[in-house]
């Protein structure tokens, strides 16, 4: 009687998780499925699942005519960059606070997150001034500097969790084997927290990759704009096309999602490695 009881909970259960599957992924299908259709379908039945005309059009206007490949390049410049900075910059800084000031390194990541308590469009009018007097407004590196600004100081905390679970007996047995301080660094600890630095890496790149309020403020030009404000530029046109948008959104975030699902089980096994802290 147990186990019939253990088995239909356990049925229920798997039901339940896809179902909700089902009902968290159903938007993204759609927009995917829609993006393929024609205009008149769209306009006509718009709650069909599949297209009854298989169609690239939308994708080659959106690409082509619309010019979405460049601000898909504008976004991955930014996006890498801000991602490769901040893993370099906040590993080297977590590791330091890990291994060489432990007590000052608590208190400053505790004060690292709290600029998090602060929405971001506080920070607008600051920013702006600033890249301004440094005469980086629509560029890249402006872009990627405020970026900076958020992302490391939560890739600091979020990594010092990780490196606290390394051993410091393996460090030890490095160093007596001859060693040094870097070769210990880069082929002893940096292998170990791998999964976390995975993690830290993705949630930094689709962050940027999605930042829409910054890369409207300081790009100005459209050969420099960011697919996020792109999207939202395509929206705001006199004559609005869904299958158009469906396209342009399917640009934006099949990228991610293919991405994530690529790299999952690293990001779980690193999450879970840091949740020790």
């Amino acid at each position: 009687m147990h186990s019939l009881k253990k088995s239909i909970n356990k049925t229920l259960l798997y039901l339940f998780l896809t179902v909700s599957s089902i009902i968290a992924a159903f938007p993204l299908v759609w927009i995917i499925l829609s993006a393929f259709k024609t205009g008149n379908e769209i306009n006509n039945n718009p709650l069909q699942i599949l297209p009854k005309t298989w169609s690239l059009e939308n994708f080659r206007y959106v690409l082509l005519e619309l010019n979405f490949g460049t601000n898909i390049k504008n976004s991955l410049i930014v996006a890498l960059g801000t991602t490769l900075i901040t893993i370099i910059v906040s590993g080297l800084g977590a590791y330091a606070i890990v291994r060489f000031f432990p007590r000052i390194g608590q208190v400053l990541t505790k004060l690292l997150i709290t600029t998090y308590m602060f929405p971001t469009i506080l920070l607008a009018i600051p920013f702006s001034v600033i890249i301004g007097q440094f005469n980086l407004i629509d560029s890249y590196i402006g872009l990627i500097v405020v970026y900076l600004s958020f992302s490391v100081p939560y890739a600091i905390w979020l990594l010092v969790g990780f490196f606290e679970t390394v051993p410091i007996g393996i460090e030890e047995a490095a160093r007596i084997d001859g060693a040094n301080k870097w070769q210990v660094f880069t082929k002893i600890v940096l292998p170990v927290v791998a999964p976390g630095i995975t993690a830290t890496a993705v949630y930094t790149f689709i962050n940027a990759w999605n930042e829409f309020l910054y890369g409207l403020i300081l790009i100005n030009s459209r050969g420099k704009m960011t697919i996020s404000v792109a999207l939202n530029a395509l929206e705001n046109q006199e004559i609005f096309n869904w299958g158009h948008m469906m396209a342009a959104s399917t640009l934006v975030v099949l990228p991610s999602v293919i991405f994530f699902l690529l790299i999952q089980s690293r990001i779980s096994g690193g999450l879970t490695e840091g949740s020790v802290k």
